[in-house]
Formats: structure tokens, C-alpha cells, sequence
């Protein structure tokens, strides 16, 4: 067939200067959909540097009369002569030759996207110009969920508003909701069409009437935009497959094993249990298809500017339907190069920097979020670094953060956690971090060989002890997990379950013993409190706020019986929630009369009003603003977790007993950095330092603030 004679795309990356990319020469490079008529062209010049100016730089932007289509026209010019040249700078150094067609087509997409924006969104927009560090704000709280296992559907996550509002949640994001492929999606994460919503959840008109209604509520939504791949159903791969030059070069293909097999060498497996390899042969297409994930997920090109197009596109329908932060999927899988692992590239950077500022001109109202579970070494780079600082993501996961304090609560010692965060290079002051105990998916021991080598321990055993200890199987451990793709050639294994059962609840609840529910309500409270005061934005998943176990029942559903991270998906226990709602909001007893002092829902209202709690002292603290860094400091005792914030207004020190012992500790460690007569904020308390020793009480969290700056007196 026509599409089995296509050209091999050879995504090898050579350096900027000397890229070829992929795809139809630009005499021949289709026109984008959504170029304005002639008529409604306006030609401005950019002020651009000039090595990066291109022959011609027209910007396509629809005028009249109008006075807010004069505003509309002039705002189009200030964002370009903004990101401009941020966005011609990624494109140059990925497309080469490409670029100055590519960027013509981009700014096309843009000014189409900005004239069809609701006079809601542009306010929007207004509102985020003049507070570009709302991410950052200590008010903010996110919350994740599966729309459907949250309230059924879209219409019925909008129902549930007043609950979140109550929590105190000032951000919403609703994991893969874009229209899957039927069967096994990989959680929704194989997209068949991302102009659709999955059909049981609703339509996209729902999806922007929930955006609607959150933002009158002072919230935000925020989705997943899946980039490495689309599912093998997707209109893309279909035309493909019907032998379209065009859409065969959206994607890696190869004529037999000869080429798998040498990007075999250097590629690691995802998945090692169900989706060995990273290759699958296509029947129709007779060729072998790059899908690092699943064999039903079909890797892209991005070495093809019209890809980059295409997405371009999408994030804007995304961002005038209400969104208002894309979460990047798989990102950095996005470019190949031979003979490495295809992850964290250079051009993943420069490829992000070209979206985000595209985004930026088209709807400043929207922000990216980096999906990039990778090592300490390559994370902060996804915010950027050198040349991309702030230019690149505006929030990514903090997955080293997650992975140590799980360590430290198994081992009761802070020392590997204190070592791995001190390695972390300072990050962007415009940028927050994603911070979180628990997610959607399974924890992966991100501990590197040579950070446990620094503090004497093997990496290989220390993270064989973690998997050991959360899945329950080592001797005392208080954890109910699940252990989650073990791999017999390397060792490694990760692990599934809620917060609560791999902090002990689960299995206390089980033994009905006071003391061991009690430890194990601490444990999780200790684990907020060190989510929400690392810093950046806190992400609450689902049913932690009320300490929802593992769901007994995960296997039913055959789509899900092969993935025991559904173990931690449980579907939304709303007469639990409404009862310990109840016993914080109007000091109902739960329970009363029953003769249980000790049952899952006295349990879920001591997690929510601890949770509740802590969420109104943060957003009272402007010491915990995103663009200051926590620190780890040495403390004298390794059971401690401690965090200094050098805030303008003042110094905050943090301090985590990461045990179930008292632990003493000598008062003139704090008066170093918070004087002698701190405020605790979580007990509202001034306490006098001038003593001769502390005790800092099992799983206790204490938040020191030192006295306010002032300024020098003449």
C-alpha cells in the first residue's frame, strides 16, 4: 500500500543548526485550517532580534472599526512583541529551515484563537497579566480527580462545586477526560480525539459551562493534554493507515526491525509487565510503529512542524472552551535521538518554550503544568534553566519531594531526603512546584544509587525496602499497598495504594486499635502539612482529605484488572463525605450512638478538620508564597524534617517529627532562625525559646514565623 512506501522518518536530532525535519517541504506544506482571509490580515513588525528574524513576519489578526477590535489588535501586538521571540527561538532550533513557515502558521492559529475568545476569558486574561504569580499564591489549592469516580459526570462534578469550595479548593484538575479508545485507554491517556469529551462524562459544551461555573466561584480548571502519543483509533493514525503521506509522517514508522532494533539499545521499558518493548508491527500498515507506553498508543512525530501545529490548535480550543491549565502528558518522551534513552532531551526544552509562548499570545489566562516524572538531575529544567529559566512550564511535579517523605516516614531518617533536595539547583522565581503525597498513579522509588550512596546505604536495597515495607510485607511495617510492575531482570518495583492505607490507616482500622488509628490519622495529617508547606501549588487527590482507603473491589471491572493502580481510584464515598462534613462544619458526632468510637468515619472527620485546618492558617501566610524555596536544613537529630523559608516579610521554619517518638531538641537550633518568641501558626501560639530544651511530639508539625522585617529606622 501507498503508506508502507513512505519515506523512513529519522528523528536522530543532529544540532539545531543543522536540523532536517520531517514532514512535506515547505512548496508543498499543506495551509493551516485556521488561516484568516486576506482581508482580515495585518502586518506588524515584531521587535525580534535581529539573527532571529525571518524574511517576512506577517501576523494574521481580524480588524474593523471597532474599538475592542482596536484593542483586540493592540493587544495581539504587545504579546507578540513579548513572546515573539520566544516562540520563533523554539521553533528555530527544532525546525531549522522549517521555522520562519512554521511561525507564520503558529501566529495564524494564535490570532484566529484570540479573535473567537469570550469577553469573559479576554477579562480573564486581563486578571492574569496583572497577577502573573496566581499559581504561586498561598491560597491556592488544587484538587485531583477522575471526573466520573468524583460525581458521575461533568454536570455532576459541577453539582459538587459547594463541596470543594468549602475545602477551601481554589483549583480543580479533572484527570484524561478527552475521548479515549474503547477498552483498555491507559486511564484515558490513549486519546482518539481530543475535540470531544468521553461520551459518559458529557459533551464539551458541559466542560464549558463547569469552566463557567468554577471561575464565578474564583476557580480554575486544569486538564490533561496527552503530547508523546495518540491512541492507534485516532483520526491521524486512521488516515495513515489508509495510506496518506501527510499523516504517516505524524508518526515513527519502519519498514522491519532493523531500525527497532538499534533504538532498542539505548530505550528503556515502560512497562515492563504488560507492553514489553517499544515497538509494534501494524498489520494494515506493514510497518513497525513506535509506542513506548502501550501498543494501542502510537508515538509522534515531533520532529514534523505540522504536529506542532496541530497541538498549537488544540491548546487554544482547550483554552477559549475554559481551561485554564493543560497539564503536559508524557512530555518528556516527545523527542527521539538514537543512542540515548529518548527522555529529557534539549529540544523537549526548546519545543515547550515554542507552546508556551504560543499559548501565551493566544490566551495569557493559560498556564502549563509539566508532566515529568524524571530524576533530580533533569526535573528543574522543565521550569528552566540557563537560557529557558521562566520561559518554559510554569509548575511541575515536585516527585523528588513525594518519593522522600514517603522514605523518611518508613525509615524515620530525613538524611537521604535532606541529601537528594540539596542537589536541586534553585528554580525560576515565576515558577511553583507541583507538591503532593499522593496521585494518580503508582510511586516510583526515584531514589538515585548515588544519593544513597552519600548517606551509606545501597540504592538498590533501600528502594527494594520501600517497595517491601508500603506493600506491607516487611516486619512492623503499618502500610496496605499493592506492589506495582516489578521488574525480575532489574529489581525495581513501584507501588499502588491511597495515602491513608500506606500510611497505616487501613490496616489500624482493621485491628480496631485506638492507638494504632491514631498514629496512622497523624501520619497523614503530617503528610499535608508537609505538602502544603513545602511551597507552590498543593495537589489534594481525591478522598485523601477524607483518608479513603484502597478500594477492595479494583479488579472488578476487566479494563482494570491487569492495573492494580486502581487500587488508589476509588470511586467518591459521598455519604462519608457529608458525615464528616457535617461533624466539622456544624460539630455533628458522627457515629453518635453507635458505641463506635473508632469506625472509618470518625477516622475521615478527624483527617478533614485536621486537613480544613491547616488549609485556612496557609492561606494566611504569605511566608509559604510559591516564589521563595524551602531549604532542608540539617537538624540534630535525623528524625526531624526541617525547611527554612527566607521570606521578604519573614523567616519560616518548618519542623516535622518524621516518627512515632518524642524527640528533643535543643531551643537554640530554632532562636537561629525564628528568635527567641516565635508564633506557631497551625496552633495560633507564641512560645518562649528561652528554655533549656523542646520536645517535638510524635508526627507533630510545628510552623515557626520569626518576627517581621522592618526597615532600618534613621
Amino acid at each position: 500500500m501507498q503508506g508502507a512506501q513512505a519515506s523512513d522518518p529519522q528523528p536522530t536530532t543532529p544540532p539545531a543548526a543543522e536540523v532536517a525535519p520531517q514532514g512535506a517541504p515547505p512548496e508543498t506544506a499543506p495551509a493551516p485550517r485556521t488561516q484568516l482571509p486576506p482581508e482580515k490580515r495585518q502586518t506588524h513588525a515584531a521587535p525580534l532580534p535581529a539573527h532571529e528574524r525571518g524574511p517576512a513576519a506577517t501576523q494574521p489578526l481580524a480588524t474593523s472599526e471597532h474599538t475592542s477590535d482596536r484593542h483586540l489588535t493592540t493587544s495581539f501586538d504587545l504579546r507578540l512583541a513579548r513572546y515573539g521571540g520566544d516562540l520563533r527561538r523554539g521553533l528555530s532550533m527544532i525546525y531549522g529551515e522549517r521555522a520562519n513557515e512554521t511561525f507564520e502558521r503558529v501566529l495564524g492559529i494564535v490570532a484566529k484563537a484570540m479573535v473567537e475568545r469570550s469577553e469573559d476569558l479576554r477579562t480573564l486574561d486581563e486578571q492574569r497579566l496583572l497577577s502573573p504569580d496566581w499559581l504561586q499564591d498561598p491560597r491556592q489549592l488544587a484538587y485531583v480527580a477522575y471526573a466520573d469516580r468524583f460525581a458521575g459526570n461533568l454536570r455532576g462534578v459541577e453539582q459538587h462545586l459547594d463541596y470543594l469550595e468549602t475545602l477551601g479548593v481554589t483549583h480543580l484538575h479533572l484527570m484524561p477526560l478527552l475521548e479515549p479508545r474503547e477498552g483498555n485507554s491507559d486511564g484515558g491517556y490513549a486519546v482518539k480525539d481530543y475535540g470531544k469529551v468521553r461520551a459518559d462524562l458529557g459533551t464539551m459544551d458541559d466542560l464549558e459551562s463547569l469552566a463557567s461555573a468554577l471561575h464565578k466561584k474564583g476557580m480554575s480548571l486544569e486538564l490533561d493534554l496527552v503530547l508523546n502519543h495518540v491512541a492507534k483509533e485516532h483520526e491521524w493514525a486512521e488516515r495513515a493507515r489508509a495510506g496518506e503521506d501527510k499523516y504517516l509522517k505524524y508518526f515513527l514508522t519502519f519498514p522491519d526491525r532493523t531500525e527497532p532494533d538499534e533504538w532498542e539499545k539505548s530505550l528503556p521499558e515502560i512497562f515492563p509487565d504488560f507492553a514489553p518493548g517499544n515497538f509494534t508491527f501494524d498489520e494494515t500498515l506493514q510497518r513497525w510503529v513506535w509506542t513506548t507506553f502501550n501498543d494501542f498508543q502510537w508515538n509522534l512525530n515531533w520532529a514534523n512542524p505540522d504536529v506542532f501545529c496541530e497541538f498549537v490548535e488544540i491548546i487554544c480550543t482547550l483554552a477559549n472552551r475554559g481551561v485554564d491549565l493543560l497539564r503536559l502528558d508524557a512530555i518528556a518522551f516527545t523527542w527521539k535521538k538514537k543512542g540515548t534513552d529518548s527522555q529529557n532531551l534539549p529540544e523537549v526544552h526548546f519545543l515547550t518554550r515554542a507552546l508556551r509562548a504560543a499559548a501565551r499570545i493566544a490566551a495569557p489566562a493559560l498556564a502549563i503544568k509539566a508532566e515529568a516524572i524524571v530524576g533530580p538531575q533533569d526535573l528543574v529544567g522543565y521550569l528552566g534553566v540557563g537560557e529557558h529559566a521562566g520561559k518554559l512550564s510554569d509548575m511541575a511535579y515536585h516527585n523528588s519531594y513525594m518519593v522522600q517523605l514517603w522514605s523518611a516516614l518508613a525509615s524515620r531518617d530525613t538524611t537521604l531526603l535532606r541529601v537528594a533536595l540539596a542537589k536541586f539547583p534553585p528554580k525560576p522565581a515565576n515558577t511553583t512546584w507541583g507538591s503532593y503525597v499522593r496521585c494518580h498513579d503508582d510511586i516510583g522509588w526515584a531514589v538515585t544509587d548515588a544519593d544513597a550512596a552519600e548517606v551509606g546505604l545501597d540504592g538498590f536495597a533501600h528502594r527494594a525496602f520501600l517497595s517491601e515495607f508500603y506493600s506491607g510485607a516487611f516486619a512492623g511495617s503499618f502500610a496496605e499497598g499493592h506492589v506495582f510492575q516489578h521488574n525480575p531482570t532489574t529489581g525495581d518495583s513501584r507501588i499502588s495504594g491511597t495515602l491513608a492505607s500506606l500510611a497505616g490507616l487501613e490496616r489500624a482500622l482493621h485491628s480496631a486499635r485506638e492507638n494504632d488509628i491514631a498514629l496512622a490519622i497523624d501520619r497523614i495529617t503530617l503528610l499535608h502539612a508537609a505538602m502544603l508547606g513545602f511551597g507552590g501549588q498543593p495537589l489534594l487527590y481525591m478522598g485523601d482529605e477524607l483518608g479513603m482507603l484502597n478500594d477492595p473491589h479494583w479488579a472488578s471491572d476487566p479494563a482494570h484488572a491487569s492495573d492494580n493502580r486502581w487500587v488508589h481510584r476509588p470511586r467518591m464515598d459521598w455519604e462519608l463525605a457529608q458525615e464528616a462534613l457535617a461533624s466539622v462544619v456544624e460539630g455533628v458526632q458522627p457515629g453518635a450512638g453507635s458505641g463506635s468510637v473508632s469506625g472509618p468515619t470518625v477516622a475521615a472527620a478527624q483527617v478533614l478538620s485536621r486537613l480544613a485546618h491547616l488549609v485556612r492558617v496557609r492561606k494566611g501566610l504569605p511566608q509559604l508564597h510559591a516564589s521563595v524555596s524551602s531549604t532542608v536544613v540539617a537538624a540534630p537529630d535525623a528524625r526531624l524534617l526541617v525547611l527554612h523559608r527566607d521570606h521578604p516579610l519573614s523567616d519560616m521554619l518548618e519542623v516535622f517529627n518524621m516518627s512515632e517518638y518524642p524527640v528533643p531538641l535543643d531551643p537554640g537550633f530554632l532562636r537561629e532562625f525564628v528568635g527567641s518568641t516565635p508564633r506557631e501558626a497551625i496552633a495560633g501560639v507564641e512560645w518562649d525559646l528561652e528554655v533549656d530544651q523542646v520536645v517535638i511530639q510524635p508526627y507533630a508539625t510545628l510552623w515557626f514565623l520569626g518576627p517581621e522585617r522592618t526597615a532600618p529606622q534613621k
